[in-house]
C-alpha cells in the first residue's frame, strides 16, 4: 500500500498546480479548488489572498484569474521554485510579498539555490539574510565570526557566492584564500561587508550549482553500494546519496550504485539506516570500519 504523501509535498503540489493555472490564463473557483484539493474554502482563499499576493489577483464574482499584462511571464521552473518557498513558512525568513516578488527576478535566482522542502527556523536573523543575500548579488567580500563549538572564529575577506537551502538547511558557499567552503547561516554573526568587488570565477560557480550536498571539497571519492531488492525502488525514485548513478540493475531486483563523497559522514548515516539492506563495495575497508562501528555500538548497549 503506498504511504501517505507528505504535508510539505500535499502543500507544494496544490500551490504548483494553482500557479501554473493562473499563469496559463484560468479563471478559478475557490470553492472548486477546495473540492479538488480536499481542504477547506479557508484554506484555498488563504492561497489566493496571502501567498497569491505577489502576483495581484483579479477577483470578479467570486472568481480569482491573473492580470493579462502579467499573462503567461512565469516559467515552469518559476512555478516550483515558488512552490518550494511558499508551501513551507521557514524556509525562507519572513516570507515577505517583497521576496517572493524577487524570486521571479534572475539577478536574485543567483543567489539563492535551494534542494529539498523541509526547512529551518531563522526568525530573528532575516536582516542578516538580506545583507548577506545583497553582498551576493553585488559580488562584495564580507567578513564575520563564525560560531563554533569551541568558540567563535573571525573569517576575514571571503568571497560568497551563494545561500545554499540543503534540506532545509541554509548554508553560505563562499571562497576563502581560493579554496570553496560552506558555512552554515544560523552559526554566522557580526557580518561587515566590505565596499570592494570580486568578478566571480565561473568555474566555482558552476561547481556550486552542480555540487549536491554542502560538502564543498572539491576532492571527491568514489562510493560503490550493492542495494538490495526491496530497498532499490528508493535508490530508483530518487538520489539518496552525492552524485548517484545507476551502475547496474542485478537480476534478483537489487542494484549496483555509484557515488561520490567529500567526507564519509557523507555516506556512512546512510548506509545505516538503509541496513542490511546496503552492502559498501568500495571504497575497500569501509564496509569493514561499518561494521566493527557497529559491533562497539551493540557491545555497549
Amino acid at each position: 500500500m503506498p504511504s501517505k504523501p507528505k504535508l510539505q509535498e500535499t502543500i507544494a503540489y496544490r500551490l504548483t498546480e494553482i500557479l501554473r493555472r493562473l499563469n496559463e490564463g484560468e479563471k478559478l473557483d475557490p470553492h472548486a479548488l477546495a473540492e479538488e484539493f480536499g481542504v477547506n474554502l479557508r484554506t484555498i482563499q488563504r492561497d489566493l489572498n496571502e501567498r497569491f499576493a505577489f502576483l495581484e489577483l483579479e477577483k470578479k464574482e467570486g472568481v480569482y484569474s491573473i492580470n493579462r499584462m502579467r499573462l503567461g511571464t512565469l516559467n515552469f521552473k518559476d512555478v516550483q521554485r515558488f512552490a518550494s518557498l511558499a508551501g513551507l513558512q521557514g524556509l525562507h525568513p519572513m516570507l515577505s510579498t517583497d521576496f517572493l516578488k524577487s524570486i521571479l527576478e534572475n539577478r536574485l535566482q543567483s543567489a539563492l539555490l535551494i534542494r529539498g522542502h523541509n526547512y529551518e527556523d531563522l526568525r530573528g536573523k532575516e536582516q542578516l539574510f538580506n545583507q548577506l543575500k545583497h553582498a551576493i548579488e553585488e559580488c562584495h567580500a564580507v567578513s564575520y565570526e563564525y560560531l563554533k563549538p569551541a568558540g567563535s572564529k573571525l573569517v576575514e575577506s571571503v568571497r560568497p557566492y551563494k545561500l545554499v537551502n540543503q534540506d532545509g538547511i541554509w548554508y553560505l558557499a563562499a571562497t576563502d584564500a581560493g579554496q570553496l567552503k560552506s558555512y552554515a547561516f544560523s552559526k554566522i554573526d557580526r557580518l561587515l561587508v566590505w565596499p570592494e568587488t570580486f568578478t566571480p570565477d565561473p568555474a566555482i560557480v558552476k561547481n556550486v550549482n552542480e555540487e549536491d550536498s554542502i560538502w564543498m571539497n572539491l576532492k571527491k571519492t568514489e562510493v560503490v553500494l550493492k542495494v538490495a531488492r526491496h530497498a532499490a525502488d528508493y535508490f530508483l525514485r530518487r538520489k539518496l546519496i552525492g552524485g548517484q548513478k545507476i551502475e547496474k540493475k542485478l537480476e534478483d531486483g537489487g542494484l549496483i550504485i555509484s557515488g561520490t563523497i567529500a567526507h564519509p559522514n557523507q555516506i556512512l548515516p546512510i548506509v545505516r539506516y538503509w541496513l542490511p539492506s546496503i552492502h559498501v563495495i568500495s571504497p575497500e575497508g569501509m564496509q569493514a570500519e561499518l561494521e566493527s562501528q557497529l559491533r562497539g555500538y551493540l557491545g555497549q548497549a
